[in-house]
């Protein structure tokens, strides 16, 4: 009987292998999206008028796998502080319509994978996304 049990475990072993194997395969290939958490939150267009502009943004990274979002959290204190900078920059008109948000978004995305670029060796971030932007 224990021979038996032995030899089904023995067979099993290999599926069992397999199995793992291809999990890491899916990870691999696994697109995740990273939320930058707490949001962005500064000034922006300080031209030295009376009336204070302030943006929200909630930004997710689009990424694919589990290798590129390790990469990510472990360089977000600098894509923040990145991001920050490149919105407070904004003037009045690059934060108040669609077509400039749109241009923000994509210089946005483009540093992120400079900074990807100079600190791993690839851009690693494929897509930048708002998924809530505020400017008033």
């Amino acid at each position: 009987m224990k021979a038996w049990i032995l030899m089904l475990l023995a067979l099993s072993l290999p599926a069992l292998a397999q199995a793992e194997e291809g999990g890491k395969e899916e990870d691999v290939n696994k697109v995740a999206y990273v939320a930058l958490t707490p949001p962005l939150v500064g000034n922006y267009a300080l031209d030295g008028g009376p009336k204070l502009h302030v943006y929200k943004a909630d930004v997710a990274l689009r990424v694919t796998g589990a290798e590129a979002q390790k990469a990510v959290k472990a360089n977000e204190p600098l894509i923040r502080n990145q991001l920050v900078a490149l919105f407070t920059q904004q003037t009045m008109d690059s934060m108040s319509n669609v077509d400039s948000k749109e241009k923000l978004r994509q210089e946005a995305l483009k540093q992120v994978q400079q900074i990807m670029n100079d600190e791993t060796g690839k851009p690693v971030v494929e897509d930048l996304l708002f998924n809530n932007f505020i400017a008033q």
